[in-house]
């Protein structure tokens, strides 16, 4: 059985719209005059101007670099993953849909933990897929995907893929590179491990030099959303073989990301310090905000995201905490699936911190 979808093993289909960077670097020249992408290059806009700025009124006009070439390079020259071997989309959500569309046909079985990420269930449904979930790890001071289930689970199904949040949502839990080494090993030669790295940039060991490293049957995923602020633009990227990088390229929108996106991209990888800078703060908000929990008596495992989680005794006690706190104008996150309904979700942003945001959790803590 292939790896990937049988019916992209045929020669095409190829992007029919490459775009006009694309075509000028092929040329080795600028082309002034584009007369023919039927884009709205000449609209005034004069409103948009007044409101963000001539800038984002000439970004706004034309396509992106539908190669994206420019964010690829800083990417590659910051993780030196070869060109090849990047593929960047319109934030890690396309990039899940993009890796089933790559990966499965319908009726095909995957795997994940129940409760995991959400949005790997939804797309893998409305692909035609069969899930498949297996529990977490779930104990005091513990909240972890199940490395072993899973395998055992993808093995039982010759499941076609493997999804695993690493650092997990919504646990935080961060299992080693050689933890994922293994799972890869243990898991069917033809299915693909989908290790959603959304949270990438606040592990410990980001900057090791695996961290851009395109690993056999795996499909990484990184998101701008968090780390580099850029949520609402909607840009992230995948590594991967360049096998499965030309494959995912088949099913892509070529235009998925704006050329505002792309700007903001490149403007953002080209400034590291302010990134780190505001990975740091998060990472001591985190720890601040966990410790303080703890003192309540909160159960909060280990997180190595922008969130700690928190498990509380019973499922009816973490709804009655979320309802309360969003009458109260607080919105934290409980999972919707009821393997994980005991756990509530908090973000390491400074208003977490202040005092009266969370006072019904700390009823709950209480007593």
């Amino acid at each position: 059985m292939p790896r990937y979808a049988r019916h992209l093993y045929r020669d095409g289909p190829h992007n029919p719209f490459p775009g006009i960077k694309a075509l000028e670097r092929r040329l080795g020249r600028a082309i002034p005059y584009q007369l023919g992408s039927n884009e709205g290059l000449d609209m005034p806009h004069r409103a948009l101007s007044a409101r963000f700025g001539n800038a984002v009124a000439e970004l706004a006009r034309g396509y992106g670099d539908a190669q994206v070439l420019g964010v690829r390079q800083r990417l590659s020259a910051a993780l030196a993953t070869p060109l090849d071997a990047l593929l960047v989309d319109a934030g890690a959500d396309s990039l899940i849909a993009l890796a089933l569309r790559a990966t499965c046909e319908p009726g095909a079985a995957v795997v994940a933990s129940a409760g995991t990420y959400p949005t790997f269930g939804y797309f893998a449904l409305g692909q035609g897929c069969v899930m498949h979930e297996v529990a977490y790890r779930d104990a005091p001071g513990l909240l972890a995907p199940d490395l072993e289930a899973l395998a055992e689970a993808a093995n039982a199904q010759s499941a076609r893929l493997v999804y695993l949040a690493n650092p997990d949502n919504p646990s935080g839990h961060l299992h080693d590179d050689a933890a994922i080494q293994r799972l890869r090993e243990a898991l069917p030669e033809t299915c693909t491990l989908l290790l959603d790295e959304a949270y990438h940039d606040f592990r410990p060991d980001a900057d090791s030099t695996s961290a851009g490293a395109a690993w056999p049957g795996v499909i990484r995923l990184r998101t701008l959303s968090k780390a580099h602020g850029l949520a609402g633009l909607r840009i992230g990227y995948a590594i991967a073989e360049p096998e499965a990088v030309e494959i995912m390229h088949k099913v892509r929108i070529h235009y998925a990301v704006s050329s505002l996106a792309l700007a903001a991209a490149e403007t953002v990888l080209d400034h590291p310090d302010e990134t780190r800078e505001h990975i740091d703060a998060v990472i001591a908000r985190r720890e601040r905000l966990a410790d303080w929990l703890r003192e309540l008596g909160a159960d909060v495992p280990s997180s190595d995201t922008n969130f700690v989680a928190v498990r509380l005794s019973e499922a009816d006690t973490a709804a009655r905490v979320h309802r309360e706190l969003l009458e109260a104008g607080s919105l934290i996150h409980r999972p919707p699936h009821p393997a994980l309904g005991h756990v509530l979700r908090i973000s390491a942003v400074e208003d977490a911190l202040r005092p009266g945001r969370l006072t019904a959790l700390e009823r709950a803590l209480a007593g």
